[in-house]
């Protein structure tokens, strides 16, 4: 039965990936062009990373003017958002720009989870600036809006979706060169200061997509912890369901040996090329930390070491999953946060509708995680122990529903919403979801992290998303 299960699911991977589109999506110069694969294969044999300069310690916002400095900067951009641009990890910014002679000047309109509309807007104002270097202080919506601003001002004649993820955009490859870009997280989530990914709401079809290039990624990220202890205890929780989710899925993404096709020289290996050695230990060891911090960072805003550790952890899993890819959680989470009707997450100051990202993505865990054990079940077991789960006796059929359950414990810990009906979606939007989910080239999950996206027509695939969608719904049923 077990075996039977796992031909299912890997005929299903099969028949995405002889659908895959030939996009560049996932690495600045990344195609399919036919070519001579190395010693024959069809399948890649070999994986890179490729990562940001990261630092971090205590206090160690009050560098960046030093860093800008030494670069030679003489007109920087300092991008954030309207709540933050009050807060003192701004604030700390400033000083430190001010102290080293630094000229600069202040963009404040950075949307929580940002738009095509808001990106375009940040990128008016920086091709105005004329600036020689940006610094991003904020979460992932601050740091993928200045990526955005620093590509189009860096190559000011492209047409806004020359560089978007098809088959939305047209995936071309970034061959210019762009500015440095010193991005300080305020959050700790979505790791964007490891990596070339900023994503956005594409208001026209109501989902999410994004620009991936490792052309884009920060030249510097500034991890200081002490910038958590602003965040509320809703943005914490949210931003660590986004850790949890990178590391679990980078885990369990098809192993980079299983990727197709080989590429033929190796300027066109993907960025997010599978589950592999080095991005194993990152997304494990962030797991580790997720499990031992998250919820102490949650419920006590005063625990350094928690938040701190947390921060840590972000940039972690960003390696991770920079490296490997994520899949259906992070695939399935673009319309739950576009079609959004009228929930307004708690903690969060803003003046639209709003389903935070790690919210979108975790509330389908479990769901995903029941199906995609069939492919890994060892993988699946390990991260459930890991996650707190008794797994000595467990039975590798058993897999997936012991790590659905561990992470439906977890989540009720933290008094995570149950399911997708309690954000006010039915059983009614299934279908709008499966549709929002279908253009996410799943990198998520296919004949992984090649730029692969589910086809539209086959009922079969279809049909499995709805049926995670409305387990999904209904996430309290066991």
């Amino acid at each position: 039965m077990a075996a039977a299960a796992r031909a299912r699911v890997a005929h299903l991977l099969r028949q995405l990936q002889r659908a895959a589109c030939q996009c560049p999506t996932h690495s600045h110069t990344y195609s399919q062009a036919p070519g001579f694969a190395p010693f024959g294969k069809t399948t890649d044999y070999a994986f890179e990373m490729a990562i940001s300069n990261i630092r971090y310690g205590a206090g160690v916002t009050k560098e960046v003017g030093m860093d800008l400095q030494n670069m030679g900067a003489k007109n920087v951009c300092l991008m954030t958002d309207k709540n933050l641009s009050q807060l003192p990890p701004v604030q700390m910014v400033m000083d430190s720009l001010v102290k080293n002679g630094i000229n600069f000047k202040v963009y404040d309109n950075v949307r929580v989870e940002p738009t095509d509309r808001s990106f375009m807007d940040a990128i008016e104002f920086v091709k105005k600036g004329a600036f020689d270097a940006y610094v991003a202080v904020g979460g992932g919506s601050t740091m993928d809006t200045c990526k955005a601003a620093n590509l189009y001002a860096s190559s000011p004649h492209s047409d806004f979706l020359d560089y978007v993820n098809a088959p939305i955009g047209k995936g071309k490859p970034v061959s210019v060169p762009l500015k440095p870009l010193i991005a300080v997280p305020t959050t700790s989530g979505t790791g964007s200061e490891t990596t070339g990914v900023a994503i956005f709401d594409y208001e026209h079809l109501k989902v999410k997509t994004g620009i991936a290039s490792r052309a884009i990624k920060p030249t510097l990220g500034l991890i200081d912890p002490l910038h958590t202890l602003h965040m509320p205890d809703r943005v914490v929780a949210n931003s660590g369901f986004d850790v949890l989710c990178h590391a679990l899925e980078s885990y369990t993404a098809l192993p980079y040996h299983m990727r197709s096709p080989c590429p033929s020289n190796p300027i066109t290996r993907p960025a997010y090329q599978g589950s592999n050695p080095i991005s194993d230990i990152w997304a494990v060891h962030a797991l580790r930390i997720v499990a031992k911090y998250l919820k102490r960072a949650v419920r006590n805003p005063d625990d350094l070491e928690a938040r701190s550790n947390m921060h840590l952890a972000s940039a972690f899993a960003g390696i991770g999953f920079g490296n490997a890819g994520v899949h259906l959680c992070h695939g399935m989470s673009y319309p739950i946060s576009g079609l959004v009707k009228t929930y307004k997450a708690k903690d969060y100051n803003v003046d639209h509708p709003l389903v935070p990202h790690g919210l979108s993505v975790v509330l389908t865990s479990p769901a995903v995680f029941t199906f995609t054990a069939q492919m890994s079940p060892e993988r699946h077991l390990e991260t459930a122990e890991i996650l707190g789960a008794h797994t000595r006796t467990a039975r590798i059929a058993d897999a997936g529903p012991i790590l659905a359950d561990t992470l439906r414990k977890f989540l009720f810990d933290l008094d995570v919403d149950d399911g997708l009906a309690a954000i006010g979606y039915s059983k009614a939007d299934i279908p709008a979801l499966v549709k929002g989910t279908l253009p996410q080239r799943l990198h998520q999950f296919t004949s992984h992290q090649q730029c692969t996206r589910v086809p539209v027509s086959p009922h079969l695939h279809q049909d499995f998303l709805f049926s995670i969608f409305w387990i999904a719904i209904l996430m309290d049923e066991k």
